[in-house]
Parts: structure tokens; sequence; C-alpha cells
């Protein structure tokens, strides 16, 4: 028994023929995939290496054109941002004080060159011109009085001057006495002073109706000045006024920015004026217009540094002295009508170039 089932167990194992080839065996699922074989390094690291010399090589090419394109355009051109266009700003100021009545106008508005902008209380002056009126009267009543007294003064003198005529022939005849002749000889002079007198008094008078009138023209003349009119054509900035303020003579109120001329004040260094000339042409960028350019020219250039016109210009005689590059402010026309597309207001900040060829 033993022997048939060592042969029966024997007989139930598998050969080694029937064992399954390794290359056979199945993987497991979740086994990595095998690595690709390896490119070929060495081409593909030379034609990158190619490709960044190429960059490398336009890359110097484009600096150096641009690096030789701007030693040149500065070689010819000068320029700076410490610039801004510039304009006429006419202050409104009133020339008589009092209470304000009236504000016609508001910020931002456009007016014209003559328009009535605020009126002052104008009672006070009203009385003056009235006063001013009775005096002028008082003063021509005067010189009709002036008149009469010299039409009477003139007839005294012709009265006077006959009776010494007659009195000289009676005292020929010796019919009267010395002292009777040297009486009316006395009268008649003093008639003849009076009446040079009352001449005066009539040349007096009229100067006296002179200066009257005078005073009733100027009380007119500051009669006129409540109502305060725009001295030009443009808007109303910086208004400061209301109704019931009290204002001063020359006291400032608003402002007229105009509508028309503007220029451009471009302050460069002073070792940038070596070639500069009037005349030469400029071309204006406007920070509020990035793509378009404006064309001008220089027309002045200024006597003096910005920095003597200071407050408190520098003093280099007090013995701290440090060395800074001046700036002479150059004056530019623009050469284009204004544009109501890009209007240049007074303040914005401007680059101006120069061709100083």
């Amino acid at each position: 028994m033993s022997e048939e089932r060592e042969k029966t167990m024997e007989s139930a194992k598998p050969s080694a023929a029937e064992k399954p080839a390794p290359e056979k065996i199945l993987k497991p699922i979740n086994a990595a995939p095998e690595p690709a074989p390896p490119a070929d390094k060495p081409k593909a690291s030379g034609a990158r290496r190619v490709v960044l010399l190429l960059v490398l090589a336009a890359l110097l090419v484009g600096g150096g054109l641009y690096g030789w394109r701007t030693v040149r355009f500065y070689e010819t051109h000068v320029e700076t941002d410490d610039a801004q266009i510039e304009g006429h700003i006419d202050p409104v100021l009133p020339k008589v004080l009092g209470y304000v009545m009236q504000v016609l106008v508001d910020d931002n508005q456009k007016v014209e060159a003559g328009q009535v902008l605020l009126r002052i209380d104008d009672r006070d002056l009203r009385s003056r011109v009235a006063t001013a009126q009775a005096d002028l009267d008082n003063a021509r009543a005067a010189v009709l009085v002036a008149r009469s007294m010299v039409t009477a003064a003139d007839t005294t003198r012709v009265k006077t001057a006959a009776d010494v005529d007659r009195y000289a022939s009676l005292r020929k005849k010796e019919e009267i006495s010395q002292q009777e002749y040297d009486a009316a000889k006395a009268a008649a002079d003093a008639a003849r002073s009076q009446s040079e007198a009352s001449v005066q008094q009539i040349t007096a008078a009229s100067a006296r109706v002179a200066q009257k009138q005078a005073d009733l023209d100027f009380a007119k003349l500051q009669l006129s000045y409540v109502t305060v009119p725009a001295p030009a054509s443009g808007y109303v900035s910086r208004k400061n006024v209301e109704v019931g303020q009290f204002v001063q003579a020359g006291q400032p109120l608003l402002a007229i920015v105009g509508d028309g001329e503007t220029w451009v004040v471009a302050n460069f260094k002073e070792t940038q004026l070596k070639k500069m000339k009037v005349g030469q042409p400029v071309t204006v960028e406007v920070d509020a217009y990035p793509k378009h350019a404006f064309h001008g020219k220089v027309e002045s250039i200024a006597a003096a540094t910005g920095a003597k016109f200071a407050l408190l210009p520098p003093d280099n005689a007090t013995g701290n002295f440090t060395k800074v590059v001046q700036r002479v402010p150059v004056k530019i026309v623009l050469d284009e009508a204004p544009d109501p597309a890009r209007p240049l207001r007074a303040g914005m900040s401007v680059n101006a170039i120069v061709d100083v060829r």
C-alpha cells in the first residue's frame, strides 16, 4: 500500500517540462510601465545651443542698433519733461468794496469778454453820486453870484471914475477942496480894485466847478464798478465768492482761463542750451494724449534762470556753496491751431524735444 501511495503522489507532481516559462508569467495590474529607451542626447543639446546662440546674437544686434540710434538721437536733440502748458489766466478783482448782491456765473462756465460776472451793492455809491451832484450845483451857483458881483463892481467902478473926472475939473476951479477930490479918487481906486477882485472870484468859482465836476465823474466811475465784467473770453476758474460776502477792492474773486492761445514753457538744463537757438523745431508730447505729437518752435529763451525769480533766491556768497545745474525757461509756441478734440489746458505736463541741428 505504501508503495502505491508514493507512486500516486509522484505522478501528481508536475514535471520540469510542464513548468511555465519565466517570460510568460503575468505581471501585476498596478505595476509601473517600463521606461522608454534613452533618446539621442547629444543631438538635442546641440540644437538647443544653436537656438540660444541665435537668440543672443539677435539681442546683441538689436541692442547695438538701439544704442547707436539713441546716441545719434541725443547728438542732435535735447529733451526735458520739466515742461508744461501755459495760457492766459486773467484774475477778476473788484475795484470797489461792498457786499456782493449777485453772482451770475459758476465754476468752469464759458463766458465772453464783457459778460457780467457779479454785482456789488451800489446804494452807498449812489449816495456819493448824489452828494457830488449837489456840490457841483452849488459851485455853479457860486459862479453866477460871482458874475453878478462883477457886474455890480463894474457899475461902481464906472461911477467913481466919472466922479473923479468931474471933481478934477471942479478942483481946477477951486470950487471943491482938495480933501473932497482925494476922497473921490480913493473911492474910484477902491471900486477898480473891487472889480478886479470880483473877476478873480469868478475864476476861483469856475475852478471850483471843475473840481466838483471831477468829483462827480469819479463818483459815477466808482458806481460803474459795482458791475464786474469778464476781462476776457474763457472759462471761470477758482471761484471763491458768494452772495452776501463783503469784498475789498483788489480782492481776488475768481479767474478766467483763456480759451485761445496756449504755449509751452520748458525748463532745460543750462548744459542743454549750447546748440539751442530761436526758431528751431520742437516736438511736444502731451501726457494727456500719448499717441499724438504736437509741433512747434522755440520762440525765446529766458535771460535768467528760474531760481533767480524764486521767493528766496539762493545766495552763494555765504560760504556754503554746492554747485547745482540750473534750469532756464524756454518758451515754445505751437504751429497747429487749437484742436477741440485735444484741448490743451494750462498746467498740463508735456515732454519737449528740440531738434538742435
